[in-house]
């Protein structure tokens, strides 16, 4: 019986701690937007629909696609990459290299304000998870990257949405086209 209530214990704090989480995270969406779209994130039912079962897999079970055979591992076109599902403003070509690890990889996010960082401990491996504030899975972040930061994202193609430098202000993100305009 003990065992029993120690169960139902256990079963009550871990859900309640998880809708603290949710709570949480919701908070962080609203206030840290910076998107055309506003950064609510979807019901369950609407993102099976919204998203690819592939995405839907990476953004919300964690999961990870398989390197070199994804979206923009390779690409090198300027612009910036959002969030899939709430469409925040993530990362930017400018951060982007070559990782030769077969995901697109970046020094740094637009602003640290976009991500979460967490211990993520699965799979027997140490490494910290990133993922949006809206609460996507993004991919990992590890301590061997180049300079300036030492830092490599390595980021799951199917939780990004690529928008090209040319497409910034039509797709609602001109605040963002200063960056590009300084490169030309």
């Amino acid at each position: 019986m003990a065992l029993i209530g120690a169960q139902v214990f256990l079963t009550r704090a871990g859900a309640q701690k998880q809708e603290e989480k949710t709570v949480e995270t919701k908070t962080t969406t609203a206030q840290t937007s910076s998107s055309p779209a506003g950064t609510a994130k979807p019901s369950d039912e609407e993102l099976k629909k919204k998203l690819t079962p592939q995405q839907y897999y990476v953004t919300q079970k964690c999961g990870t696609e398989p390197a070199f055979n994804n979206a923009y591992w390779n690409n090198h076109t300027p612009g910036i990459y959002v969030d899939i599902v709430t469409g925040e403003p993530l990362f930017t070509s400018l951060d982007k290299f070559d990782s030769d690890s077969g995901w697109p990889s970046f020094t740094k996010p637009v602003s640290k304000q976009h991500v979460v960082e967490n211990a993520d401990s699965s799979h027997g491996m140490d490494r910290t998870e990133v993922q949006s504030t809206g609460g996507s899975h993004l991919g990992h972040v590890f301590d061997d990257g180049p300079a300036p930061t030492g830092l490599r994202y390595c980021i799951n193609s199917a939780s990004l949405r690529f928008i090209p430098a040319d497409k910034l202000k039509e797709e609602g993100y001109g605040q963002f086209l200063p960056l590009f305009e300084a490169k030309k």
